[in-house]
């Protein structure tokens, strides 16, 4: 592999592992400060004992994910410096603030919330895990905002001496539209994978029938946030593709395997794409107009087909396929669970087939998640900022040796602390709430 290649998978390795830690960190935060609040309110130490529990899970998970977070910036020094020149000016900025103010706000309040029970007051401590999840889901806005700009570049202007994409509107960068409305996407999904979270975990003591008191009124809690926000995100994902289609119609059409351009495009709920041909293999089952209204909100709206694109600009047609529909699949089995669940929440003991269902989907949000990033990323291709600067230019003059050597590393520490969190998550969410504290 040469090391535009081996650059590529470092970073998505890196990316990939901190991702695994995140969405719960987002999704966890918010939870626990609603259990929180109830215990505020009502002064039923029952809600306190359940922000405990959940909240020694959400500390293992976010130490974790600081030390997968912390290399991923030196990448862009390391292994993307061109890039890092490039567009550094306005990139950088939004890191700076991302890691000044938004990681050591979320930080900060963390230490003083979990260290702070029965020392000190209650609202105040209520206030540390409201600004712990306030400052969390604020930290994922810069770094989306600063991937937006790679998706669709706003904001700047070309020096024509340094030949550097520098900032000219702060402005126009932190209002994309592209990435508030992956900021939306990415945080509704983070929630719904807390929410899908604790209804595993919960699950699996009902199905064992130990401490079923504190994990049924968990269950009866979280089941209407879970699907609150699963409709959510199927509502953002569908606003979401509204925005590529108007930013980038070259990912659209891998997206959906679309060749041709023209109008009334069906939706074909079964495809297989032939990039070699230019054509899908198989084609059945079309909705007629479907795409179109997907794309446009019009049924006889004009769909741009990966053919109006030259071959050197389109991106790759069957990993950007498949990643999408995988997507798209787990998004239906979320809403699908969800409302079951919400269904269920009364019962004394939810459907048995129904708790097994939710351990066993543990793991799904996760990989809905990583697919969805990957869709973002890969059909980006063969751009590292869209329609500016290519990603075979970005990168460092380093010999792919190196690259691969520490990519080899990575994936070996990273590894490590990816079998710890899965271990340590496990074994304090199996001990229930009279576990020790971590």
């Amino acid at each position: 592999m040469d090391v535009v290649m081996l650059s590529r998978l470092q970073f998505a390795v890196a990316v990939f592992f901190h991702f695994i830690f995140v969405p719960l960190t987002l999704g966890l935060s918010v939870i626990i400060a609603l259990m929180e609040t109830r215990y505020v309110r009502t002064g039923d130490e029952f809600w306190k004992k359940q922000a405990k529990f959940w909240g020694k899970l959400f500390v293992i998970n976010f130490t974790l994910g600081v030390v997968t977070g912390i290399t991923l910036e030196f990448q862009f020094g390391t292994n993307w410096s061109r890039y890092s020149e490039y567009v550094g000016d306005i990139f950088g900025s939004l890191l700076a603030i991302e890691a000044t103010v938004a990681f050591f706000l979320e930080s900060t309040f963390l230490a003083v919330w979990h260290f702070g029970w029965n020392r000190v007051g209650k609202r105040l401590h209520l206030a540390c895990i409201w600004l712990v999840a306030l400052a969390g889901n604020l930290s994922a806005l810069w770094i989306i905002l600063a991937n937006g700009f790679m998706q669709n570049p706003v904001g700047y202007y070309i020096n024509e001496v340094t030949k550097r994409a520098e900032l000219a509107n702060f402005y126009e960068v932190v209002t994309n539209p592209y990435g508030w409305g992956m900021f939306a996407h990415t945080v509704l999904a983070s929630w719904v994978l807390g929410g899908f979270f604790v209804l595993g975990v919960s699950s699996w003591h009902l199905l064992r029938g130990s401490n079923t008191d504190f994990f049924r009124r968990a269950f009866k809690m979280v089941a209407p946030f879970t699907l609150i926000f699963a409709l959510l995100l199927a509502l953002s994902g569908d606003q979401q593709g509204k925005t590529v289609a108007k930013y980038q119609p070259a990912k659209l059409a891998a997206m959906e395997a679309h060749w041709e351009t023209h109008t009334d495009v069906p939706f074909y709920l079964l495809v297989w794409p032939d990039a070699e041909n230019e054509t899908n293999t198989v084609q059945a089952l079309g909705i007629p107009g479907l795409l179109s209204w997907i794309a446009f909100d019009d049924v006889h709206a004009e769909v741009k087909g990966l053919k109006a694109f030259a071959k050197e600009d389109r991106p790759p047609v069957l990993p950007t396929f498949l990643t999408f529909r995988t997507m798209v699949a787990l998004g239906g089995i979320f809403l699908a669970l969800s409302f079951w669940a919400f269904l269920q929440r009364k019962k004394d003991v939810p459907n048995s087939l129904l708790l097994k269902l939710l351990v066993l989907n543990i793991p799904l949000p996760y990989i809905g998640l990583m697919v969805g990033w990957a869709v973002t990323e890969i059909g980006r291709q063969p751009w590292i900022v869209y329609n500016l600067m290519r990603t075979t230019d970005a990168v460092s003059p380093v010999p792919a040796d190196n690259v691969l050597i520490s990519l080899i590393a990575f994936i070996g520490v990273y590894s490590l602390l990816g079998i710890l969190d899965i271990y340590l998550l496990r074994k304090f969410a199996i001990k229930g709430p009279d576990a020790q504290e971590v």
